[in-house]
This record gives C-alpha cells, structure tokens and sequence, in this order.
C-alpha cells in the first residue's frame, strides 16, 4: 500500500469517527480543528506555548492561579503498579483521592477508580461483583476488595481502536489521551476490557475551590464535554518523583508504586517473591497492573 493510500485510510477513518460522533449528539466536532497539528507532532515552539496558553485559560476560568506542566518522561523509567487485595479493606479513599487530584467532574460523577467488592465465597467473580455496595463499616464479613482502574497496558486494545491517534503510549509506560484530539466516538471504551475510560456526557463540574492548581497538560487538567478521559498514573506527580494520590491515601498499605527498571524498588520484589495475577490475561493486553494476597 503506497504512502497516499495510508493517508487517505487514516484521513477517512477520522472523518467518520467525527461524523459518528456528531450522529449522537455526543460532542461539538468543532472543539478542536481536524487540521490542528497532534499534539505529539507539535515542533518545540508551540510545545512551550500550549501550557502556557491553557494556564491563562483555566486561570481566568476558575479565579484562581494555575499551572499547567508537560514534564516528558524520565529515560529508562517504566511505571508499574501492585495492589495487594488481601490488605484492601474496601473503604474507597483511593476513589476519591483520585477525584480531588484530577479534577474529576463532580456532577455528573466521575470516577477513574472503581473498587468492586466479591464474595470470598465465589473469589474472582465479575459477574457478580458489587460496585455499588453500602455498608456502614468495611471490610464486610465475607467479603473482599478488588479495585480497578486503567491497567496501562503493554498492548492497548485502546491505542489501536482509536481512529485519529489520539491515544498513545508514552516511554514510561503511561497510555495518556491527547483531549483536544479526542472526538469522543468511544471506540476506545469499547475496545478496553477494564471500564476504565469514561466520557463527558455534559461538561464537567469542578468548583473553583476544590480545583487542583498543578495539572500537566497530558493528566489531570480541567477536560471539556464530549472527550473520553482515564488514569494516568498522576502523571504530574510520578514524573516529579511522587507516588499517585491513591498510592499515598491509603490507609493499609495495599497499593505500591514503583519503577519496573529498579531491581532494589518494592514492585521488583513482588514480582519476584510474590504470587502475582492480572486481569483478563486472555485479552492478551499484557498489563502493568498486577495484584498480589499478601
């Protein structure tokens, strides 16, 4: 296939991915320009101007000052998470830590942390998993806790569904979402089998107030209607050396963080002394999320 014939393919899937979209009514294809330069094609002038034209923005938006990073990502660093269900307790701070440092929209609710309780009885058992449960105390007898969130995955059925590219993944690991290339056709939701994309249906309530100054350009700052969002390992955080906000809140220990490179680091050891399980392993999606008891 010659170079031409590719680019008309990829032109045309664009454009039926915007139509789609508009057929629904979900978004306004006009919040971004199909001809505007992708984000990981921008030369290095705009690439120092783009942050600095969404802080003047959100600044005058919300009232307050805030600073947009684009920190890259640190060579030969390559993010990995563990999560030990036999500590999790089910009390959900991790869901709401990620809320208040992402600035997830609070009416309509979104959450980028689900946290399923199972029944010990049945183990494993999405079918039967409570994502809803309300319980005065937790961990409820019986029980146990499995959270999920994005997986960030070697190979990302989301990456490849996705018909303009705006979904990619970073050295580092971290599958991020370019949101003023996204046209919110929800290819990649379907295609994850982890639930762990959402999309703006309205535009996103965030008070003033309770708005996280530090964003990065590629994570937690403030998403229009219409685009579909998901975890990025805090990305302003991690690659500043910090641990994500679910990782610091919790209050038993069970999630670690760390890098996959560093033979001393607390994930090395668990996959090498720990029995370790991923989820769905016959999507063949080859995350980075690993769960351990223990």
């Amino acid at each position: 296939m010659s170079d031409s014939a590719l680019s008309r393919r990829d032109f045309l899937c664009a454009v039926a991915g915007c139509a789609a979209a508009a057929a629904g009514s979900c978004i306004d294809p006009t919040h971004t320009s199909f001809f505007r330069d992708h984000l990981t094609e921008l030369g290095p002038e705009r690439l120092k101007e783009l942050p600095a034209d969404l802080e003047r923005e959100y600044t005058e938006r919300f009232g307050r000052a805030v600073q947009v990073g684009a920190t890259e990502a640190l060579p030969g660093v390559e993010f990995a998470y563990a999560l030990d269900i036999g500590r999790c307790v089910g009390c959900r701070r991790c869901v709401y830590a990620c809320v208040e440092e992402n600035n997830l929209s609070r009416d309509p609710e979104v959450h980028w942390i689900r946290v399923l309780e199972m029944d010990k009885e049945k183990g494993i058992d999405f079918a039967h998993a409570d994502a809803y449960y309300d319980a005065e105390e937790v961990p409820r007898p019986g029980h146990f806790y499995l959270p999920v969130a994005c997986q960030q995955c070697r190979e990302p059925s989301c990456v490849k569904s996705c018909p303009v590219g705006a979904t990619w993944q970073e050295p580092d690991g971290i599958t991020v979402i370019d949101y003023d290339w996204c046209i919110g056709c929800r290819c990649c939701i379907s295609a994850c089998p982890y639930g762990a994309r959402h999309f703006n249906w309205a535009e996103p309530e965030i008070p003033g107030e309770a708005l996280n100054p530090k964003t990065h350009v590629l994570g937690n700052r403030p998403r229009p209607k219409g685009v579909v969002e998901k975890c990025t390992f805090c990305i302003h955080r991690t690659r500043e050396g910090r641990y994500p906000a679910c990782v610091e809140v919790c209050p038993v220990g069970a999630r670690k963080f760390g890098d996959l490179h560093d033979p001393d680091g607390e994930i090395r050891y668990i996959l090498e002394h720990k029995r370790v399980f991923v989820l769905k392993t016959e999507r063949n999606t080859r995350p980075r999320c690993d769960y351990f008891c223990g």
